[in-house]
């Protein structure tokens, strides 16, 4: 049988619609409920849904006010603070277009993104680094907005944009991804197959609101349900929140693997009140799940998506993923497994992961590109797909190592080790003109010397697949939301001492 995973019908989409609106529906029952807690080291900030949705909706009448016109982008350049979901919001109920970006960007950095968005207004808090750009520029106000008259939210085709966000850059420059607002539909069916969420549960997310995985894991999916999004304030380490999820009485926990890492080294105390964790960003090692379940007593269960989807593959409480695999195909969805020549590969075989292109929660394409053509979007992940569904993640095409001629996954060599290293990375390096070999990359303690870890190799792996070379570093290269810059691991590579 071929790999290719249907669960569709797809999600219905309205004749007219609103991302915003549909948001915001299920908090308009519970005016009173908490929406919004920014949580500082010494306080709470918290929000209601009567106090989030007046400012969100009289934002929207204060863009407009400036001359907008639905369809206008506006480049934001906010903190993690209660002024990003209001901007984010606001606009897309004017039917203007939020473009998101990182509060860490620097001017050339983020001059290039407002170069591919166009922006006809940019929103800044102090601080944050403005690009050169003729876009005019203000400063958030959501107390001031809060008083103004609430905007009518702007209905029509759900195919027009609703937002831009920016790729990590992975694989190159950062892409600007256009969604359209039928977005939001396509994530009704992960609340259940991955996130385990409900109208009463209170989620903190580690990551940064500008970043998509916390944006729809973070806020807009508890807001949809009408339960309660627990966002740390900017700055906050990774070893403070253990301490933030209890006090805030947290019910769910949402990170990258390297925020749970950096967790775990420092200790998790008991956390009475929470159920499970989520993750995603990049492959969990295995020693991560098994030390967060064993320090907490929960589970963690993963998801693999990207930017231009959202999540689209995971375990959940419901249906936990295999051993080793990420999980299987939330429903609603249509996704292959393909080969070179965009055939379905049998089950087992390894091929790249597609998903379709007719997904409600599949972009309206790259900004400055032309929009995707035929039934696929290859996704650049090396996957294989067993015969009841569940996904292993062999990891990018493109991270892919050579091998004797063979094509390695890095995650197979790395998981050799999981239990001798429990953060490392492998890369191919070059270690003179034309010779590469295998390299492997460690943080933190080590379990074993370097003849062990030669020892684990042998027993483990083909012999093509073996590391050279052990290499233990400070710290694995990873971007502001703790992701593995894979592609920066052979910069480190020091030659043995003779």
């Amino acid at each position: 049988m071929s790999s290719v995973i249907d669960t569709r019908p797809f999600p219905a989409v309205p004749p007219a619609f609103n991302l915003a609106g549909h948001v915001l529906a299920a908090g308009m029952a519970t005016p009173d409920k908490p929406a919004l807690v920014i949580l500082h080291p010494d306080r709470d900030q918290a929000l209601t849904y009567a106090e989030v949705t007046a400012r969100i909706l009289g934002c929207a009448t204060a863009l407009l006010a400036h001359g907008l016109h639905p369809g206008d982008r506006i480049l934001m350049r906010l903190q993690n603070g209660p002024a990003f979901p209001v901007v984010f919001l606001g606009a897309i109920a004017a039917g203007l277009v939020p473009v998101a970006t990182s509060a860490a960007l620097t001017v050339s950095e983020v001059t290039r993104l407002a170069t591919l968005a166009e922006p006809k207004l940019v929103i800044a808090d102090a601080g944050t680094a403005l690009p050169n750009h003729p876009a005019p520029v203000i400063a958030p106000d959501p107390h001031l907005w809060a008083g103004f008259p609430p905007a009518q939210l702007h209905l029509g085709d759900p195919q027009r944009e609703g937002y831009v966000v920016f790729t990590s850059g992975s694989s190159g420059q950062p892409e600007g991804v256009s969604h359209a607002h039928r977005a939001i539909l396509a994530r009704a069916n992960m609340h259940h197959a991955w996130e385990g969420l409900t109208p009463g549960d209170r989620l903190l997310h580690a990551g940064a609101l500008n970043w998509t995985y916390t944006l729809g894991t973070g806020l807009l999916d508890p807001w949809t349900l009408g339960a309660t999004a627990l966002i740390p304030a900017a700055g906050t380490p990774p070893t403070a929140l253990p301490a933030l999820m209890a006090r805030s009485n947290a019910t769910i926990f949402a990170a990258a693997p390297g925020v749970f890492r950096q967790m775990l080294r420092a200790g998790v105390p008991p956390l009475p009140t929470l159920r499970h964790a989520l993750s995603a960003g990049e492959a969990l090692p295995p020693t991560l799940r098994a030390d967060w379940q064993r320090q907490t007593g929960t589970d963690v269960h993963e998801a693999l998506g990207m930017s231009e989807l959202s999540t689209y593959i995971s375990g959940s409480p419901h249906r936990p993923a295999p051993p080793g695999s990420a999980g299987f195909v939330q429903p609603g969805r249509l996704v292959a497994s393909l080969d070179d020549s965009e055939e379905p590969v049998p089950h087992g075989t390894p091929g790249e992961l597609a998903v379709s292109t007719a997904d409600p929660g599949f972009m309206r394409g790259y900004l400055r590109k032309p929009p995707p053509q035929g039934p696929w979007f290859r996704t650049g992940d090396m996957v294989t797909i067993a015969a009841d569904g569940a996904v292993t993640h062999l990891g990018r095409r493109d991270d892919l190592l050579n091998a004797g001629g063979f094509r390695v996954s890095p995650l197979e060599i790395e998981a050799a080790f999981h239990d001798l290293l429990p953060s490392c990375a492998a890369a191919e390096v070059e270690v003179a003109p034309g010779t590469k070999i295998i390299a492997l990359f460690h943080e933190g303690p080590c379990k074993a010397d370097t003849a062990t870890l030669h020892q684990r190799a042998e027993i483990t792996l083909a012999r093509w697949k073996q590391p050279r070379h052990y290499q233990r570093v400070d710290t694995l290269p990873r971007n502001a939301n703790g992701k593995l810059i894979r592609r920066a691991l052979a910069t480190l590579y020091k030659s043995p001492t003779p």
